[in-house]
């Protein structure tokens, strides 16, 4: 459906030159959203995915185990979208105080990406509300240290921002001047606290993100923060008890297309068009997520027949196979550590598990060892 603009816009003087920044009207859109039955059956579909996703998490030998390693992947994927060269395994061997392949700075912002997630999720688990707020805690966390540290961490924006171009006037878009900012997060904040009206989970993480987007907030930091916002809303919701949902990678593989049906909403008001889309990518994610749990699961009950045939050494080299599934790249002195196994036992256990194929050594080190589950981490690393 084809509407009015989507807000107005005010005419700005910034860094020299004049431009149009745009505010969006609040939320919900009006005139409201119209439901054909193309958009009925893709957010039918959409709700489907999420219940089966949901469902497979009980397959997994441990969900705390996966989750560390999901949420780790999902915080590469979200920051490659922002331009770093980060990998999985960059992070998990900077979280062990190995040296990275990628700069520092890279793997510093990934791991700050982690940490503002866990902090949002807990303090969901712990009752607060999703909240302006938890938001600006989260940010705070997310440019803590490194790259960004000097863009107001924690803080919503009192300067002029804009999107693409090297100023206002050749910006791809213009948010809201900054003493418009507040008046539409705090129409935001209402809309998730369902002022004026309920509105369904998904659709409410649907029409968020692309409003979250359009005030920009931050100054720096925004595009993560308004792609984990929708894994919060929906584990506050409570469509999943875990955060298994994370659309940065279907984002990123259809990113011009993103961008354009975001500008199209604000111009032309088509938000059906940007539901459909939205609908497509819990579908796609969803699934995704759900057959990695399967085959985790798969590996980890195989493997763990391996183990059994090793005889009297198999209860060592299933305390070594449970800690990897933690951390799926390990220095034997953290496995010493984690465990609570003589150094001696650890090697020991290791050779056992390098013979049955489950592990192998990172480089030729000697001394303090690297060490990969390689099936766990094909498994994680298949859709990056």
């Amino acid at each position: 459906m084809k509407r009015p603009l989507q807000g107005y816009y005010i005419p700005i003087s910034t860094v020299g030159e004049k431009a149009q920044a745009f505010v969006p009207a609040p939320l919900p859109p009006a005139p409201p959203i119209e439901w054909t039955p193309g958009l009925l059956t893709a957010f039918d579909a959409a709700s489907r995915a999420l219940g089966r996703l949901d469902s497979a998490s009980s397959l997994l030998p441990s969900t705390p185990l996966f989750l560390y390693m999901y949420v780790r992947k999902e915080a590469v994927l979200s920051s490659m979208i922002e331009g770093t060269q980060s990998s999985l395994s960059d992070l998990l061997l900077y979280e062990i105080d190995q040296e990275p392949g990628v700069p520092l700075a890279d793997v510093q912002e990934v791991s700050n990406y982690v940490a503002a997630m866990e902090h949002g999720l807990t303090r969901l688990e712990e009752g607060f509300p999703l909240s302006l707020r938890l938001i600006k805690e989260m940010h705070g966390i997310l440019l803590a240290h490194g790259r960004g540290s000097h863009a107001a961490p924690g803080e919503f924006r009192r300067s002029q921002n804009w999107i693409g171009g090297t100023r206002p006037g050749n910006a791809y878009f213009v948010p809201p001047p900054a003493e418009n900012v507040l008046e539409c997060l705090g129409a935001l904040e209402q809309f998730l606290h369902d002022i004026p009206q309920a509105t369904p989970p998904l659709l409410k993480a649907a029409l968020a993100h692309v409003q979250f987007e359009t005030i920009h907030p931050f100054l720096d930091g925004n595009g993560r923060i308004g792609r984990l916002l929708i894994a919060l809303i929906l584990c506050e919701q409570k469509v999943l008890s875990k955060p298994l949902l994370y659309l940065s990678l279907y984002f990123k593989e259809h990113r011009q297309y993103y961008y354009e049906l975001l500008n199209s909403i604000r111009t032309t008001g088509d938000w059906e068009t940007w539901l459909t889309f939205f609908a497509e990518a819990v579908v796609n994610t969803a699934g995704q997520a759900a057959e990695s749990i399967r085959n985790l699961a798969e590996m980890a009950q195989t493997d763990l027949g391996h183990i059994a045939s090793l005889g009297r050494t198999a209860t060592s080299a299933s305390a070594i196979h449970n800690a990897m599934l933690q951390r799926p790249i390990v220095s034997s002195n953290w496995l010493v550590q984690k465990t609570g196994l003589s150094p001696k036992t650890v090697n020991n256990s290791i050779a056992n598990l390098e013979h049955l194929d489950i592990v192998r050594q990172l480089g030729e080190g000697k001394r303090n060892r690297l060490f990969v589950y390689r099936r766990y981490m094909d498994i994680l690393s298949a859709d990056n």
